[in-house]
């Protein structure tokens, strides 16, 4: 999601350098273009991503951890 907002601001940035608009300063094609790269930047860095590996090992860990036991609970009371 971050990687479209970035590429939006880099064409907002092209199409004001190429038609010459004047803008304000804040609007600039330069300050567009930094603010394109920093969500650029934090799309690479894997923020907003809406996955974790934290989260997923923690399911899965504790999915095996609860099956294990259930299959030893019912091989003890089958003998």
């Amino acid at each position: 999601m971050l990687a479209f907002v970035a590429a939006a601001l880099f064409v907002i940035a092209f199409v004001i350098r190429v038609s010459e608009t004047s803008t304000q300063v804040a609007f600039s094609p330069t300050n567009l273009m930094l603010a394109g790269l920093v969500f650029l930047a934090l799309h690479l860095a894997g923020v907003g991503s809406g996955w974790s590996a934290r989260r997923s090992s923690a399911r899965r860990s504790s999915t095996r951890g609860s099956s294990a036991r259930r299959t030893s609970r019912r091989s003890g009371s089958r003998r």
